[in-house]
């Protein structure tokens, strides 16, 4: 098991932990943690993989927990999830001394650390991510979140985890399309800043797309450091942790317009589209080589990611532009969008003209 720390000097220090049969292990880990009780939340397909190895290892630890399930799907990290799984807690009489577990992929992590940060004003909660996208990105940093109607995760708080446990070997559950969703927010991690990484990954790396549990087991890690490093300078996206959303602005209007239906296009596509259309645009701007977003595009496509706006459907320009305009990252009328100079070069630009990104969402094949 390999051990990532993450810390900063706005929040309290915890682990990150790695490795194969974790869940296994889990109970141990959780008890020092867990001086009442836990309450684990996960969904009603996690919970049955799952759910047995998780209840058996806190019981050998000595550690009472009991299940709250929610359905699976990004319909659940709702208003009206979020209120079933508050009710659910309260009918526990869950105190500030118990803790909750949050075991599933990124929609049960923000779910269930959204209850944490709102219960009794908050209490402690553990990641247990069985995703990828959920281990390389939502369960590490503290963001809690649900959508609304006008948007992705535009609800939500800071609240971050006592303890993130990843087991690789869940990994193996997943969906081929699911573990390629988190594949992309691997990428994303080396074109943010590390391009060694980048090239790993669409070399000899790239047989963690493939599902090698070596390769994941160095992915995750790497991309834990990469998350690791960012939030403990910002937590709070004052500054450089803006960068962890290259591919976002564009992914999530993409996915707004989809109205968040991830059998249409799941989020690590969206991700990994809006990663290219960054680099394009940044092209556009003059920003960055042509070869460089070439290459991006070529990597993603070798994993079988989208690249292009058709891929995900027909969409209007203006739409997109209003949902890019309603991003939390949106300020003084302006929009902010994170680019890239090249790969392992990201920066975040506060002043794009909106005409601008229009003329070239039409230039991407929007009507």
């Amino acid at each position: 098991m390999r051990t990532v720390p993450v810390g900063g000097g706005s929040f309290r220090d915890y682990e990150v932990r790695v490795g194969r049969g974790v869940i296994a292990e889990a109970g141990s880990r959780i008890a020092p943690f867990a001086r009442g009780r836990t309450v684990i939340v996960s969904d009603e397909t996690v919970a049955a993989l799952h759910g047995p190895a998780l209840t058996a290892s806190l019981s050998a630890a000595q550690v009472r927990s009991e299940i709250i399930t929610v359905p699976p799907g990004e319909a659940s990290k709702s208003f009206a999830g979020l209120e079933r799984v508050m009710d659910a807690l309260l009918a526990t009489g869950l105190d500030r001394k118990d803790v909750i577990v949050a075991l599933g992929g990124g929609v049960v992590g923000d779910l269930a650390g959204l209850a944490a940060a709102l219960y009794m004003r908050g209490i402690d909660f553990i990641q247990i991510p069985t995703t990828l996208l959920a281990q390389v990105d939502s369960s590490v940093g503290g963001k809690t979140a649900i959508d609304t109607a006008r948007g992705k995760n535009l609800v939500g708080a800071f609240h971050q985890p006592r303890l993130v446990l990843a087991d690789i070997d869940v990994l193996s559950t997943l969906p081929e399309r699911q573990l390629r969703s988190g594949w992309a927010e691997v990428l994303k991690h080396g074109l943010i800043c590390d391009p060694d990484f980048f090239d790993w990954l669409a070399e000899e790396g790239a047989a963690g797309v493939r599902g090698d549990p070596v390769a994941l087991e160095q992915a995750v890690v790497r991309s834990v450091e990469i998350k690791a490093a960012i939030v403990g300078e910002d937590e709070k996206e004052a500054g450089r942790r803006a960068l962890l959303n290259l591919g976002h602005t564009f992914g999530h209007a993409i996915e707004a317009e989809l109205g968040f239906e991830e059998a249409a296009l799941a989020h690590g596509e969206a991700v990994a589209l809006g990663c290219c259309m960054a680099f394009r645009y940044a092209v556009r701007q003059g920003l960055c080589d042509a070869a460089e977003a070439s290459r991006v595009e070529t990597v993603i496509a070798a994993a079988g990611l989208p690249t292009r706006l058709g891929q995900a459907g027909e969409f209007r320009a203006d739409a997109l532009l209003a949902r890019m305009a309603g991003d939390k990252k949106a300020e003084g009328g302006g929009l902010t969008l994170i680019l890239a100079r090249g790969i392992g070069r990201a920066f975040t630009s506060k002043t794009e003209d909106p005409a601008t990104v229009l003329a070239f969402l039409g230039e991407e094949g929007a009507a």
